[in-house]
Formats: structure tokens, sequence, C-alpha cells
């Protein structure tokens, strides 16, 4: 067996030039495998453990692109090889085998572990090997740093999205904050008021009864012309009572319902001496309330981007997760809002869509990378509709912009690295290529695009358990 497997390698270009020495040792440290028709070999994305090196018979190499297999080439050639990354640098996705490797047909191959591979170049060519390590490393190096670039920028935008939607409610806190000092002044002002006209505790109950009143009523005509005929009505009634900023109370009182037989009862329950310090009070409750009910809106505004925020990046959970894949795409949306500015917005989400088992920051970021792209082939103008689905055992997330379409020249080259069709800084081209490590290689998914001029739909499909 081992003085057949020295001819067979002997007579293999890669081992053709080994000295007999060399090939003894090749062979101590490796293993022959027999292979019949169909047998799957290696896997694509996983730890090259390994160098096949063939002998006899082929060996189909296929890679996924998007939801279909694609082959690349058969080893047919004795001497062929594939695997071994592991020899040059620590196990990891960068050092997966390139591709999947099935019997095209009954054959052999020689297998030599990565770390003895590793070894015995060191023995035999050290500098070649130091030389092979440094390119390799270089390689992944610059890969690496091409990444982290991409990470930084998507984490750049995400948080000038955070503080633009921030921006607005943080602005109308801080002006209700300062309405509602000056309110508050005012409010005492008119108590300070009233107690000078020795109103009694009678007339203060009712008189808050009948503050409290206009919490119950509602507006039958809400127009803008109905609101102007009411503020008209009470403005006068004001004005003819002698209530200084008559106008700026008629609007209050206008927008909570009083009328002018309220303004009446008022007056006949305080007196006429006191209905003007009355009515300012009363007034600055109305207001009071509108500021508050205005800085719960804005502060429940900031805590929900906050926990969008956090839903986002996954503060506090674990990687792997069992999650409803609706919040990371609408967490994205959130994040994204700020550039989606002109773009209308769909969701089409399934309602009985089950819980997903996955890495649910790393799936945002797919969610971003897709529906930024979207947005710049839409330029900033059209529509964005997102739909989730239930396929078997698996979830779909269809996302559909209106842009220009793919090209075709362009669609088969979409998943390369570093390949891009934006202006030069504008992009990276390694959005999709990150995309396609998450869904296909880290959660086993698959990702396709389906581009007609007007309508391109990225179709994410996702196992629900990984």
């Amino acid at each position: 067996m081992t003085v057949a497997v020295i001819d067979d390698l002997r007579a293999a270009f890669l081992t053709g030039s080994l000295s007999d020495d060399q090939l003894a040792a090749l062979v101590a440290a490796g293993h022959e495998l027999q292979f019949n028709f169909d047998d799957p070999l290696f896997q694509e994305g996983v730890p090259a453990d390994h160098l096949w090196i063939l002998l006899e018979g082929q060996i189909e190499l296929s890679r996924r692109s998007g939801n279909q297999t694609v082959v690349l080439m058969t080893m047919a050639t004795p001497g062929q090889w594939a695997g071994g990354l592991t020899a040059w640098a620590e196990a990891s996705v960068d050092t997966g085998y390139r591709a999947t490797g099935r019997a095209a047909s009954d054959g052999r191959a020689f297998l030599v572990p990565s770390a003895e591979l590793g070894r015995l170049v060191g023995e035999w060519l050290p500098f070649g090997k130091h030389m092979i390590m440094g390119v390799y490393q270089t390689v992944r190096s610059i890969d690496a740093t091409a990444r982290q670039r991409e990470s930084l920028v998507a984490l750049g935008t995400m948080a000038a999205g955070l503080a633009h939607e921030i921006n607005n409610p943080a602005a109308a806190s801080l002006r209700s904050v300062d309405a509602l000092r000056a309110t508050c002044d005012e409010m005492l002002a008119s108590l300070v008021d009233l107690a000078e006209h020795s109103i009694t505790a009678e007339q203060f109950i009712e008189l808050d009864r009948l503050r409290r009143e206009l919490d119950d009523r509602s507006i039958a005509d809400t127009s803008s012309i109905a609101a102007m005929d009411r503020e008209e009505v009470i403005g006068t009634w004001l004005e003819e009572h002698g209530v200084k900023q008559a106008w700026q109370l008629a609007a209050d009182f206008a927008s909570a319902g009083a009328d002018r037989a309220w303004l009446e009862t008022v007056d006949a329950v305080v007196g006429s001496e006191r209905v003007a310090s009355s009515l300012r009070w009363a007034s600055t409750t109305i207001s009071a309330a509108t500021l508050l009910s205005e800085l719960t809106e804005a502060l429940n505004r900031i805590a929900a981007l906050v926990q969008s925020a956090k839903s986002y990046s996954q503060m506090d959970r674990a990687a792997l997760q069992t999650f409803d894949i609706h919040e990371g795409i609408d967490s994205t949306l959130v994040m994204l809002a700020a550039k989606l500015e002109g773009i209308a917005v769909e969701r089409a989400f399934a309602a009985d869509l089950p819980p997903i088992e996955a890495y649910a920051s790393e799936l945002n970021q797919v969610w971003t990378n897709l529906i930024d792209n979207a947005k710049d082939a839409m330029e900033g103008h059209g529509s964005l509709r997102i739909a989730t689905r239930r396929d078997g055992d698996c979830v779909v997330v269809d996302v559909t912009d209106s842009g220009s379409g793919i090209p075709p020249e362009v669609e088969t080259h979409i998943f390369e690295p570093f390949f891009t069709t934006k202006d030069v800084g504008k992009g990276t081209g390694l959005g999709l290529d990150i995309t396609r490590r998450i869904v296909v290689d880290h959660h086993g998914g698959e990702i396709a695009f389906d581009s007609v001029p007007g309508k391109t739909t990225a179709t994410v499909r996702l196992p629900l358990r990984r």
C-alpha cells in the first residue's frame, strides 16, 4: 500500500519533485482515502484541516451562490489539491475550504493533516514556509482591515441616524420644560391673585370642578374653521370682561372645548371681580396638562429610540438566541430613518411568523446592508417593501426596492469582495460579501437577487433552527 501511494505521489505533478525521503515523510504524515461516486468529501466554510491530493478519479468543486449551487471546476488530474489552509493560520472562517468537494467518480485521494503539512514544509523549505505564511496572513490582514472599516462606516451611519432621530424629541422636551416653567409661574401668580380677591373654599372647589369638566368634553367639529370661530367667541367674551391676554387664553379654552355658556357659569360662580384671575388659573392648568403630554410623548420617543438602539446592537443579550425577526427589522428601520427620508417604507410582516434561532446582531447587519443598498439604488426617492413569510422550516425575508435594477453584467459579481458600483469613497464593496457570509456561512441560509428595472428583490432564506 505504501509503495503504491509513493508511486502515485511520485507521478503527480504536485509532489513529483520531492526526494524519496520527503515522499516517505509525506506518506508517513498522511493517509490514503478511497471514495465512491457522489460521496461528500469536504464542505465549504469548514476549517480546512487537511490537504487533499487527488491520486485517481474526479472531485467536483462547487460553491453556494444565492439559492443555487454553482460548479466551479472538476479536479481530474493527479496532483491537483484542495484545502490545507490551516497550515498557515489558525482555524477560522477565513481558513475554511473555499468550495464543497463531492466525488464525481470512484477514486482515491491522499490526505495530509494541515498541521503536519506546515511542519513538513517548514523542515523542507523554511524560507518558503515563511513566505507562504507572510503572504497569506498579509492578505487576511488587509481583508480584515477593510471589513473593520466597513463596520466602522456602518457604526458611524447608525450613530448619525440615532443622533438625528433623538435630536427632534430632545429639542421638543427642552421647549416643553421651558414653557412648563413659565406656565407654573403664571399658575402660582394667578393663585396669589385669587387669594388677594378673597375667593372662598366653596367657590374654588366649584371652579376646579368646572375646570375638570373640560377634560371630559368632546369637540364635535375639529376643523380649523370651527376652531377659529370658537376662539372668536371666547376672545370677544374675555375682552368684554376685562381679561388680560384675552386672545392667548381664548386659544387654550377653545382647544379644551370651552364655550360661552361655560364662561358664563364660571362668572356666576366666582363673581365678576374674580373671573379674570379664575380664568387665568384655569388656562394655566390646561396649558400645563398639554405641555406634560407633549413632554411625555417626547420622552417616550427617546426611550423607544434607545430601546431600538439596544435591540439593534443586541446589548446585554446572548449572541445566539431565539427571537422575533421582526424586532430586528424594525430596529434597523429606526436606525436608518434619517437616510430613508423621501422613501415610502411598507412592512408586510407575516402575523404567524415563528421565532428564529440565530445571531440577532449579525442579522441586523444584513438588514442594514440590504436596506442601505436599496436606498442608494433609489437615489433617495421611491418605495421600499419588506415582507416576511414562512416557507417550511425556513423564514423568508424579501427586501424590494423601486430602483433602476441590477445590470446583468453586474449581478454575477455582487457577492465578490471589494466589488462595488459606487463612486470612490462611497463604498468598500464588502457589504454584500459580509451579508453573504452571515446568511450562508454563519446561518446555513441562502440569499439571492431578482432584478428588473423598477423592481429589485433581495430574498434571504434562514432556517428556523441554526
